[in-house]
């Protein structure tokens, strides 16, 4: 060991007529050591840092090679994990110290080895402590977080079991995000039933009153807008980018329960397939991530890792054997919403082929259906009669491509590189009023048609809207469009039918039917129908078959 507290790898020798050698320290792997080696011929400066990051937050920088100390000149120093800057040069009790290189005998030049102290400090660059993320390195990750609002929202629910009246106000809070054209978008079922819709920007304390320009239940996106011009200033709308791949970073922002302020998860793309909605009872191209999304995080956006909006999130699974399982819309539904409300003015919805099918996988199947052994598609169980192809489709007929693209006996077609999708996905990508061709195989004959495609209109709606429920009483009974929301509904109480409390979700009979006819026909006969519809009783067990829907 030298003077310098060093521990020596052999025996020193001078050389002649050589620059002194910088001083050498370990490799990574042997950093932990604290042993300099004169015999390496380079050093690490990734070593060093491991040396002196528990030494010194902020040393100067380092230099080639250490030079002679110099009398009077500044060293720097660490008292107590804080910098102090001491005069080189001895106070003027102790003899002074002599700086410059010490000669050696035999004309050799001999550099005094620096302890690792100085090493340290004269070698190592190392920051003054682990700074947090600047605002600015946050906006290159999410670079459009301003544009992400809070989005409160008092709603009122219309009461099915009484129709004339509302339920009681209840408020909530969701996550949204401005786009061009002063818009913002949200999740539908963030102001269903809405009564009054407020949006709060990130780091302000006012809300702004917003106004709902369209709905569409069955994406589950709305579009907002505000009338006041404070409200837009200073803020960047979010660009959207493209669908994005399996294993994609992919980053939620919103305003998720725990907390008031902004909130950030991030994960990856884990699936991309056709999923059904839950607020819209639909079937639409959906993202699964594993980013955590939570009550409050609907309708905020979800960025990929270049700060492009790809999503809006909007439900999640809650499920004891699952975790980490959030949907988000893809921007292929977003585009076809927005385009959908700039072409016509109002949310027209997403058409659909008003059928049902069946897969093609059984061989025996495709056999008794006349299909050749390169032919594929799907078979058509049953045709809505309220849908525009049941002037064309018929049950059993096998549809062999939809605009051209072949359909697999499964139901999928290409999608992308290695993907496949359901075919259902051409036509959510169609709009309202646009024609599709169909080829179809019927009595092992092929048959093409040009079909002109709308929405799917239910008989038994699952949601209204919005609209509070139209309904008409007479002798005690309540008459109302059947939806959804109503069958879950109670039944109405009241002295006239006592004893019909318990009869619910029961077909009407023959005479039944004939009663709201008359009802929903004309209003002259209501005092006639009432007093047979009173005496004449309700019969459970008098059903008839269930009508088509």
């Amino acid at each position: 060991m030298d003077s310098h507290g060093h521990v020596s790898g052999g025996k020193r020798k001078g050389k002649r007529a050589r620059k002194p050698e910088p001083p050498v320290l370990a490799s990574p792997d042997n950093s932990h050591d604290h042993k300099h080696h004169d015999t390496a011929p380079s050093s690490s400066p990734l070593s060093t840092a491991a040396v002196a990051a528990s030494d010194s937050p902020d040393p100067e920088p380092a230099s080639s090679s250490p030079a002679p100390r110099r009398r009077g000149r500044k060293s720097r120093r660490i008292r107590n994990g804080t910098h102090s800057e001491v005069d080189a040069a001895p106070s003027p009790s102790p003899p002074p110290r002599r700086g410059g290189p010490k000669g050696a005998p035999n004309g050799a030049v001999d550099v005094a080895e620096p302890s690792r102290r100085e090493l340290a400090v004269k070698m190592v660059e190392v920051p003054a402590a682990v700074e947090p993320l600047r605002w600015d390195q946050v906006v290159k990750v999410v670079p459009s977080m301003d544009a992400v609002v809070k989005v409160f929202c008092v709603h009122t629910e219309p009461n099915f079991s009484l129709p004339w009246q509302r339920k009681r106000q209840y408020s909530s809070s969701s996550s949204g995000f401005i786009i061009g054209g002063r818009r913002v978008l949200t999740n539908a079922h963030s102001v269903e039933h809405y009564t009054q819709v407020k949006l709060k920007k990130r780091g302000s304390d006012t809300k702004y009153l917003a106004t709902v320009l369209a709905i569409g239940t069955e994406c589950d996106i709305a579009m907002l807008t505000v009338e006041d011009d404070e409200f837009w200033k200073g803020v960047s709308p979010v660009e959207f980018g493209s669908l994005p791949a399996l294993q994609d970073a992919v980053t939620v922002v919103g305003y998720p329960i725990g907390g008031d302020t902004i909130s950030v998860t991030s994960g990856v793309v884990s699936r991309i397939e056709i999923l059904s909605y839950v607020h819209g009872s639909t079937e639409l191209l959906g993202l699964q991530i594993d980013a955590a999304i939570n009550s409050g995080n609907s309708g905020g956006p979800a960025f990929n890792d270049k700060g492009k909006c790809v999503g809006i999130a909007f439900q999640s699974l809650k499920h004891e054997d699952a975790e980490n399982i959030g949907y988000v819309i893809p921007t292929p539904v977003i585009n076809h919403f927005i385009e959908d409300y700039k072409k016509s003015g109002e949310y027209t919805g997403f058409p659909i082929l008003g059928i049902e099918w069946q897969k093609m996988e059984n061989p025996d199947l495709r056999k008794a259906m006349g299909m050749k052994a390169n032919q594929k598609g799907v078979r058509i169980r049953r045709v809505e009669p309220t849908a525009p192809e049941s002037g064309c489709l018929e049950p059993s007929d096998i549809i062999l491509s939809f605009d051209g693209i072949d359909i697999a006996n499964d139901g999928t077609v290409p999608f992308r590189h290695g993907e496949r999708i359901g075919f259902t996905y051409l036509v959510s990508q169609k709009y309202t009023g646009e024609k599709a061709r169909v080829k179809v195989l019927r009595n092992s004959k092929i048959h093409e048609f040009n079909i002109k495609l709308a929405t799917h209109k239910r008989l038994i709606p699952a949601h209204i809207k919005g609209r509070p429920p139209s309904y008409y009483i007479v002798a005690g009974f309540v008459f109302m469009a059947v939806s959804v929301p109503y069958l879950r509904s109670e039944v109405l109480v009241a002295d006239i039918n006592i004893g019909y409390e318990d009869i619910v979700n029961i077909q009407l009979g023959q005479q039944d039917l004939e009663i709201v006819l008359l009802v929903l026909s004309t209003r002259e006969g209501i005092s006639r129908v009432a007093e047979e519809a009173v005496a004449a009783g309700y019969d459970p067990t008098d059903e008839c078959e269930a009508l088509s829907s």
